[in-house]
Parts: structure tokens; C-alpha cells; sequence
């Protein structure tokens, strides 16, 4: 099982059409999948169509008093699962604290999953938190979309900081150039010539599309409404680098 997180400290910058993109390219290709959507916005269930509500709240959820696959729901498509959203995970972090071991709380509920998913997307809050922390135990894979301006270049030094800071492995994670305006000159600047510290950065850009915004409205992926589109061709080649690069690696135990 891979276990691949969206995740950015900023918030708008693409990480839920990224991962709802990518489950259902990975679902289409036969293999068993699963979106966690843990940011309390709720924004992964809202595209499957899937009300974002844990009986129980996130609490009971990350006590582990009832199995995690009675959470799961399915989706309109073959083979790809979700675990919905609850607006109780904006407290997450204290649901973690109070956990035996809260740093690896999430691996550990992920962990009886390994025979049934090939993939698990973590959508994520945009927040350096405990949650965070507990993601970056939890995955194989951190997908980090980077929209090329100053400001979101700063965010993600800030996340490599981090890592580096806690003495997490840095080889997991995956920057990606998002909602790219050739347009504009820092845009075409930055994604011509990309930092230095953007190390492992992915080949693959994703574009500023309405088509994007019109995801909410038709409440489906991208490459299901729109499979011509330019976005959906870069969704899907963006997922087939994602796959050269982890296929490279071992998955976590």
C-alpha cells in the first residue's frame, strides 16, 4: 500500500483537486483506492457527493472505538473508497494528544488497510499542526502543489524546514508547480527556471484552468467531465511521474 498526501501549509493552492484527480486516475488504472479527507472543510466528500459527517465525530475515530472501515464509503467509481470528512477534525490535534503514541496515531489506523488498498490520498488541512506531523509519519509520498510566486516558494522552504528540523526524511517529498499562468512573468520565470532547494521537483505542471473550478459544480473529477482537456492530459502525466518516482522507494511498514 502507498500511502501519498496532498499537502501545503497555504491553503488554494490545489492540494484537494490533486488528490481527488490523481485517487480516480489511480482507480481507472485498476487498483484499489482510498481518499481520506481530512481537512474539516470537508472539499474531497463535497466532489464524491458524499456528506462530510463521522458518527461519532473525529475523536471516536482517532480512539479507535470502531474499526476505520466503518467510516469508508464508496464512490460513484469502481474500485475507489472514501473515508469522508467530519468538521470535528479542527480538532484533531487534541483527539492526537490524547493518543498513545499521537505522532503515529494515523499510520497506525491506516495500517490494517495494506491488503485492501493499493493507494491511500490523504487530503489535507493546510496547517503545520500535530495532524501534520502524524501525515508525514503516515505516508510514503508527500505531494506538495506549489503555485510559482514568491510567497508560496517561502511556504514551501518552510515545509523542507520543518522535515529538516524533526529529522524527517526529506526524499518523500514531491513539489509540483500548480495553477500555473504562463501569462504572468514570475510565473514563467519560476517554472522555467526553478529553484535550487526544489529538489525532486516533478517535470509535470499543472495549469490555471476554469475547468478546475468547474469541478465543484459537477461534483466529479476533472478527467470524467473533461477528459479532452489540456488539465486532464496534465493530471494524467503528472500521476505517471508521481508513480516513476515512488515506485523507486520501498513502502513504509
Amino acid at each position: 500500500m502507498k500511502v501519498i498526501a496532498t499537502y501545503n501549509i497555504k491553503g488554494g493552492v490545489g492540494k484537494t483537486a490533486t488528490a481527488v484527480n490523481l485517487a480516480w486516475l489511480a482507480a481507472r488504472e485498476g487498483a484499489p483506492t482510498l481518499v481520506w479527507d481530512l481537512d474539516p472543510q470537508g472539499a474531497a466528500s463535497y466532489y464524491f457527493r458524499i456528506r462530510p459527517r463521522i458518527k461519532g465525530g473525529g475523536k471516536r475515530l482517532v480512539q479507535g472505538k470502531r474499526d476505520l472501515d466503518d467510516y469508508i464509503r464508496g464512490t460513484d467509481y469502481e474500485l475507489l473508497d472514501l473515508l469522508p470528512a467530519d468538521f470535528s477534525y479542527r480538532k484533531m490535534d487534541l483527539y492526537l494528544e490524547q493518543a498513545k503514541n499521537p505522532v503515529r496515531q494515523l499510520r497506525k489506523l491506516l495500517k490494517p488497510f495494506r491488503s485492501e488498498y493499493y493507494y491511500v490520498f490523504l487530503d489535507c488541512p493546510p496547517s503545520i499542526s500535530l495532524v501534520s506531523e502524524n501525515i508525514f509519519e503516515a505516508t510514503d509520498t508527500v505531494l506538495v502543489p506549489t503555485i510559482p510566486t514568491t510567497l508560496s516558494l517561502r511556504t514551501y522552504k518552510q515545509i523542507r524546514n520543518f522535515f529538516k528540523k524533526h529529522d524527517l526524511d526529506a526524499v518523500k517529498i514531491l513539489p509540483f508547480f500548480s495553477m500555473v499562468d504562463r501569462r504572468k512573468t514570475m510565473h514563467r520565470s519560476i517554472v522555467d527556471a526553478p529553484p535550487e532547494y526544489m529538489k525532486n521537483l516533478l517535470q509535470t505542471a499543472i495549469p490555471y484552468d476554469s475547468k478546475v473550478e468547474q469541478m465543484g459544480i459537477s461534483r466529479t473529477p476533472l478527467a470524467d467531465f473533461a477528459p479532452n482537456s489540456r488539465t486532464a492530459h496534465c493530471y494524467e502525466d503528472l500521476w505517471n511521474d508521481i508513480k516513476n518516482h515512488i515506485n523507486r522507494f520501498p513502502e513504509l511498514e
